[in-house]
C-alpha cells in the first residue's frame, strides 16, 4: 500500500464524510439563509464566481506543483493512450450525454440543452483532484488535462452548434443558438487550468533550483497537500449554498437532471476503465485516463449557459445542477477505481512476481 502523508491521512480517511456533511450544511445554510447567494454574488466579475474561482485554484495548486513536467514528454509520446483519451473525450462523451439528455428530457428542451452543455465540456479542472485521491498517475493527468484545454479552446464552439443546434432539429426536438467564442472559451480554460499550471510550473522549477528535489517532495510538497482537500470542501459549501433553496423547493426538476448525469459519470468511468485496461495501461494510468473522461469542465458550462442563455435559464439550473451531482458520484467512484485496484492490479503484479520467483 502507498504510503499515505500524515498530514493528510486524518482527512483522506473520513474525506467521503467531510464532502457528505458540507454539501448538507451547505444546502440548508442556503435554504435557511437565502440572503447567502447575494453574498457570493457581490464577487462575480462577468460570468466567474470569484470564491469559487479562487477556491479551484487553489484546489489545484498543490496536485500540479507535484507534476514532474521534466517528464511530460513522455506522455506526448505515448500515441495509443493519447488516441484513445481523444475518442473517450470528443467522441463517446459527447454522444452519450446528447443522448441520455434526448431520452431523458427530450419534453424539458430547456434541461436538455443545459444537458448537453455539460457533455461538451470536457474537464481541465476537478479531474485533477479525483486523480489525486485516486492514485492516478500525475503526469497523464496534467498532460491530457492540457490535450482537453487546446481541443476544448479549438472545438467547443463547434460542438455546440453541432449537439444544441443542429441535432435536436433532426429528431424533431426544439433547438438553441449557442454564440460562444473562442475568447471566452480561452478565458475560462487559463482561469481555472492555465494560472494553476503556471503556478505549479513556476513553483516547481523555483524551489527545486533554490532548494534540491528531495527538500521539494519531501518537504514542501506534502505542507501543501492539505490546501487540496480543504479548498474541494469550501467550493463545495459557496456552490451548495448558493443553490440551496433552489435544491429544496423544486427537488423533482433536479432528480430529473441528477437521473442521466449519474447514468453518464458512471457509464463513462467504467466505460473508459475497461478500455483503459485492454490497452494493457497500469492502474494509475487507467484511472487517469477514467476519470478525465468521467468528469465535466462545469465551469465552463455555467460560463457559457449564463452567458447565452441568462442565469435564470433552464439551460443554467441544469449546467448548475452538474457539480452537484458529479462531486458524490466521482467520490463515489474514487473508492471504486481503489477497490479495482486491489482487486484488478495489485493481484496481477503480485502473480507476475511469483512467476519471476519461479523462474529464477
Amino acid at each position: 500500500m502507498e504510503k499515505v502523508s500524515k498530514n493528510l491521512s486524518f482527512l483522506d480517511r473520513y474525506l467521503t464524510l467531510w464532502i457528505f456533511a458540507v454539501m448538507v450544511v451547505a444546502v440548508f445554510t442556503g435554504y435557511l439563509f437565502p440572503g447567502i447567494v447575494g453574498f457570493w454574488n457581490k464577487f462575480q466579475s462577468g460570468t466567474t464566481n470569484i470564491p469559487i474561482a479562487i477556491g479551484l485554484i487553489l484546489m489545484m495548486y498543490p496536485p500540479l506543483a507535484k507534476v514532474k513536467y521534466e517528464e511530460l514528454g513522455d506522455v506526448f509520446k505515448n500515441v495509443k493512450i493519447l488516441t484513445l483519451s481523444l475518442i473517450q473525450n470528443w467522441v463517446i462523451g459527447p454522444v452519450l450525454m446528447f443522448a441520455l439528455a434526448v431520452l431523458f428530457l427530450r419534453d424539458y428542451p430547456h434541461y436538455m440543452a443545459g444537458l448537453i452543455l455539460i457533455g461538451l465540456a470536457r474537464c481541465i479542472a476537478m479531474v485533477i483532484v479525483w486523480n489525486e485521491l485516486a492514485k492516478g498517475d500525475t503526469e497523464y493527468a496534467a498532460g491530457l488535462v492540457a490535450f482537453n484545454s487546446i481541443f476544448q479552446v479549438l472545438f467547443f464552439s463547434v460542438y455546440a452548434y453541432v449537439f444544441i443546434t443542429v441535432l435536436p432539429p433532426l429528431l424533431g426536438l426544439t433547438g438553441f443558438t449557442v454564440d460562444v467564442t473562442i475568447g471566452q472559451i480561452a478565458e475560462s480554460v487559463f482561469i481555472y487550468l492555465g494560472i494553476p499550471f503556471i503556478a505549479g510550473i513556476i513553483t516547481r522549477f523555483t524551489l527545486i533550483k533554490l532548494k534540491n528535489k528531495e527538500w521539494y517532495e519531501k518537504k514542501f510538497i506534502p505542507k501543501i497537500s492539505p490546501v487540496t482537500l480543504i479548498a474541494l470542501l469550501f467550493t463545495i459549501f459557496v456552490m451548495f449554498s448558493m443553490k440551496g433553496e433552489m435544491i429544496i423547493k423544486i427537488p423533482l426538476d433536479v432528480i430529473r437532471i441528477a437521473i442521466p448525469l449519474v447514468l453518464y459519470f458512471v457509464i463513462m468511468f467504467f466505460v473508459s476503465f475497461y478500455m483503459g485496461k485492454k490497452i494493457g495501461a497500469d492502474y494509475s494510468k487507467t484511472a487517469t485516463l477514467s476519470f478525465t473522461a468521467a468528469s465535466n469542465n462545469f465551469e465552463l458550462a455555467i460560463a457559457v449557459a449564463v452567458a447565452v442563455f441568462t442565469i435564470n435559464s433552464g439551460e443554467a439550473f441544469a449546467a448548475v445542477i452538474g457539480p452537484l451531482v458529479e462531486v458524490p458520484v466521482l467520490i463515489g467512484l474514487v473508492n471504486v477505481a481503489l477497490w479495482m485496484k486491489k482487486k484488478y492490479f495489485i493481484q496481477v503484479a503480485s502473480s507476475n512476481e511469483k512467476r519471476t520467483i519461479k523462474l529464477l
